[in-house]
């Protein structure tokens, strides 16, 4: 009796262990984000994978016998692999708010490598490799010990395998037909296949490499312009970093910025200046800048590598080359490249500035080191401050709102103390490098980097009031997404800042809106301002004497500023 006693509970004991291991196997596939964090949670849904894997086993060990450790070994090894790429999945798209794409996030791997190198030491770096390899020799441990469970189990007895060879049929005929109808019940509830990421992976890497049927889909815009409304003034195209629509649609980051664009406000309307913004949808969500870039200069919508890498191998017309054809000097400055950039070659800028060439001499900030009003003030030292000189088109992507957006550098009222050894003094010094980022909290250091960017743009501004440069600010695209939050939309805020009616009155007409709020819908994608900016420079459609801003055309144009006037007490921005 004691026998029986004994063996039903050696029973008992494995068939809850087996348990186990399903439930293991099964969350090892089916897992999701939990958002905006790096962890995972197991919602209430089956992998038709493992359904597979269990009919293998099962018949297997019904015709062959007993699985060899071999065959466990691999399974367990592709149990990881899928692990990984359902973990790449579900948590690229929490934290970037776009799907990862190996083709093109695999070759920056590096980068990422070189960043982190550059903030950690080398035992944080070591502790983090060590850690990865830990958790892999550890899942994989686990996903090993899961299956020799399931496989002793059908091993040892026959309506074992009957059950879940059976049962696992009937899994995968259940997916196969809930694939077929979206009117079919979602019961029993499937995670999506990772067999199927890793197939739209392979797909990307295909059309990537499908050269003639892509350059059939990217026609290149006329882009073409008099530049008679510019009348040889300077054009400053200023993407700036991470600046999405979050910064106005969630209230607590306009409640919070609004200050410091009442700043702006106050800066342009006492220099004369007027200002029109719009939203347009950018090609990117959370990163790859590099698209936004191209789809501004070219015209071209890219919205992924195997554009990108198609468009770099041609000679197409772009923002850079219409300039220098009309007479103007194009010139790069690129604060975050600190490695050879050979796009620069397809745009054909006549001088790129990269982190080396500015030769920024103060502190670093975190991983782009270079603070944006340094990159402001070297540009004015190399290049606009020189005379006599040709006009200057100057592309300028800023870093300081890049991710992680801390340390935010302190604001410096004397500019030309940016170009000293020491830009700062002590005590901002000391608490501005003192931030340290709550990687799960972002939106506070946003702000702070945000807010930073306006107040320097105020500055400069101001810094420039006799100047007349026209100004293009605009986002690459949304701050990842777990500060912009879930399902936000690729909108990004364009503003253009000039003392010609004529120009802020053309673009006007295409949507854009009087002041600094831009208004709901993005009147088009980014690739569409290519042709539109050049239309307005053009003069197009408007009165084409020089209509620079007067007495009369002043108070027209800046009328819609000054409700946006900081307090009367407040005239330079401070931190």
């Amino acid at each position: 009796m004691s026998s029986n006693a004994s063996e039903r509970r050696r029973l008992a004991w494995r068939w809850v262990g087996t348990l186990i291991a399903l439930v293991i196997l099964n969350g090892s596939l089916t897992f999701d984000n939990t958002w905006p964090t790096l962890a995972v949670h197991w919602p209430a849904e089956l992998s038709v994978e493992i359904a597979a894997v269990l009919v293998l086993l099962a018949s297997c060990n019904a015709w062959l016998g007993r699985s060899s450790p071999r065959l466990i070994a691999t399974l367990a090894t592709l149990v990881v692999l899928f692990a990984l790429g359902r973990y790449g999945a579900v948590t690229v798209p929490a934290l970037y708010g776009r799907e990862i794409n190996l083709y093109w996030d695999a070759p920056r791997l590096g980068s990422v490598v070189q960043m982190l190198a550059r903030v950690a030491s080398i035992w944080q770096l070591a502790a983090l490799l060590g850690g990865a390899l830990l958790a892999l020799l550890l899942l994989y441990l686990l996903a090993r010990w899961s299956l020799r469970r399931v496989d002793a189990v059908l091993a040892h007895s026959r309506a074992a395998r009957l059950g879940f060879g059976i049962g696992g049929t009937l899994l995968i005929a259940a997916f196969l037909v809930q694939q077929l109808s979206d009117h079919v019940p979602r019961i029993p509830r499937f995670s999506i296949p990772v067999s199927r990421t890793y197939g739209t992976q392979v797909a990307r890497v295909v059309d990537a490499l499908s050269s003639r049927r892509v350059a059939r889909m990217l026609p290149s815009p006329p882009l073409h312009s008099s530049f008679e409304a510019l009348s040889g003034r300077d054009v400053l195209l200023i993407f700036m970093e991470s600046y999405g629509s979050v910064t106005f649609d969630r209230p607590a980051f306009e409640r919070e910025l609004r200050p410091a664009r009442e700043r702006l406000a106050k800066a342009l309307e006492e220099t004369g200046r007027g200002v029109v913004s719009a939203f347009v949808v950018s090609p990117t969500f959370g990163g790859q800048s590099v698209l936004a870039h191209l789809s501004l200069l070219s015209g071209i919508e890219v919205r992924d590598s195997s554009r990108y890498s198609l468009l770099m191998t041609q000679k197409r017309p772009t923002l850079v080359s219409t300039f220098k054809a009309a007479g103007y000097r194009a010139i790069a400055v690129m604060p975050g490249m600190q490695q050879p950039w050979p796009e620069g070659a397809f745009y054909g800028f006549d001088e790129i500035y990269d982190a080396a060439k500015l030769a920024y001499r103060g502190p670093p900030f975190g991983w782009w080191r270079i603070p944006d009003q340094y990159t402001l003030a070297a540009l004015d030292a190399d290049e606009l401050d020189r005379h006599p000189r040709k006009p200057l088109f100057v592309f300028l992507p800023t870093v300081s709102t890049h991710i992680p957006f801390e340390p935010v550098p302190p604001f410096q009222p004397d500019w030309g103390r940016m170009l000293s050894r020491e830009p700062y003094d002590a005590a901002p010094l000391k608490r501005a490098l003192a931030q340290r980022e709550d990687w799960t909290a972002m939106g506070e250091s946003y702000v702070s980097s945000v807010e930073y960017f306006l107040d320097v743009l105020a500055s400069y501004l101001r810094k420039h009031a006799t100047d007349d440069p026209v100004l293009i600010v605009l986002g690459d695209h949304q701050p990842a997404a777990n500060v912009s939050g879930e399902g936000a939309p690729w909108d990004v805020p364009v503003h253009v800042i000039s003392r010609r009616t004529d120009i802020l009155e053309s673009l006007q007409r295409r949507g854009f809106r009087s002041g600094l709020t831009p208004a709901r819908p993005a009147i088009g994608k980014m690739s569409e301002l290519a042709p539109w900016l050049l239309d307005a420079f053009g003069g197009n459609g408007a009165d084409r004497h020089d209509r620079a801003v007067c007495p009369e055309g002043a108070s027209r144009t800046q009328s819609s500023v000054r409700t946006l006037a900081a307090p009367r007490g407040r005239t330079h921005p401070t931190r």
